[in-house]
């Protein structure tokens, strides 16, 4: 296919014309529904998240299924750990981490990408500024750290309330029930071993600590670790560029995941849970940092990174330079002897 050169100049005149303030308008969108969905649609819908997040947590709303148990099992009577606070990882500690790391490390990488003069450049391809009003801009920076961080956030409270629902619904016992339950056998009628209990009011042990003893399945440190670390693996490597350095992501990377790995093994070796809780909680975490990654902020790319990747890859195809057409004196005699041919057939 051959383009008429003419037509081709006056196309790469057009280019020329650009100005910055004519890129930097054509870069700029106007829009005066963002700021309201931000506000009425998911301002909402992150506080019903939390607010769920919070009755699941801090109150009795939700009752815990009653689970009956075998006499003298053995796979329930491991010594009683202690508190929560007693842990090698307590909660309090587990909670700053998972929440306070990612979002150091989406604030520190958006804000040192900026400033990098040619990954500003991509970052402004993708993303445009957005006009509110008459004097209000959205900046693509302060646009993407919101939009991370809050599907972050929002995908934090989400792993609780998906593992407080299965701990409620499930009522999986915990490695050490029986040792805080100490149930009263002689009421229980328990003549062999094996005999399943399904009263609920045999244990004589503290109601408070048979209850938690009582939410096992998923275990909630291996879930809000792993989607942690997921998440933030998944956007150091979709977004964060580095060509000087080639073991940098990747150790920081496997070190974050390597640090949750070990978070849920901690759970089975003070038998807090049971490996098949912490299995679970590593499927659900990853699951849902998954989702969030790839089909909410695509992979952390910008919303209008695809548009950009197609014009480019259209501008990719077009020759830079064309020249007519000029007929080789091959061509021509050979044209002339099939030609003759025909004639003498005729």
């Amino acid at each position: 296919m051959y383009f008429h050169p003419h037509k081709r100049k006056s196309s790469l005149q057009g280019c020329d014309r650009l100005t910055p303030e004519k890129m930097a308008f054509e870069n700029t969108y106007r829009s005066y529904s963002i700021i309201p969905c931000f506000i009425f649609v998911e301002l909402v819908i992150m506080a019903g998240t939390v607010l769920l997040a919070y009755y699941f947590e801090c109150t009795d709303t939700f009752g815990v299924h009653i689970q009956g148990f075998f006499c003298n099992d053995a796979d329930l009577m491991k010594p009683y750990p202690g508190t929560e606070e007693d842990s090698f990882v307590p909660p309090l500690v587990l909670y700053c981490v998972v929440a306070a790391v990612p979002t150091a490390v989406i604030f520190i990488g958006e804000i040192s990408m900026y400033i990098m003069k040619s990954t500003r450049q991509a970052l402004i391809a993708q993303e445009k500024t957005i006009v509110t009003g008459e004097c209000c801009y959205l900046n693509p920076l302060i646009r993407r750290i919101i939009r991370f961080i809050g599907v972050f956030a929002f995908g934090l409270f989400a792993t609780d309330i998906f593992v407080n629902a299965g701990q409620v619904v499930t009522g999986n016992l915990s490695p050490y029930f029986l040792s805080v339950c100490k149930p009263n056998y002689t009421g229980a009628d328990c003549r062999f071993s094996h005999q399943f209990v399904s009263k609920g009011n045999i244990c004589t042990g503290d109601p408070a600590v048979v209850e938690q003893a009582r939410k096992s399945f998923p275990s909630k440190d291996a879930s809000l670790s792993v989607y942690s670390a997921v998440y933030v693996t998944m956007y150091i490597t979709s977004t964060i560029k580095t060509k000087s350095s080639r073991l940098a992501k990747p150790v920081l990377c496997l070190g974050t995941l390597c640090a949750a790995f070990l978070t849920g093994l901690n759970r089975v070796s003070e038998y807090r849970n049971h490996c098949s809780d912490v299995i679970a909680g590593f499927i659900l975490g990853s699951s849902v940092a998954l989702f969030l990654a790839v089909c909410v902020v695509h992979n952390f790319k910008g919303v209008h990174s695809a548009l950009a990747k197609m014009k480019t890859e259209e501008y990719r195809g077009l020759p830079l330079i064309t020249f007519p057409r000029v007929e080789s004196p091959l061509e021509t005699l050979t044209a002339q002897n099939h030609s003759a041919s025909m004639t003498e057939v005729t």
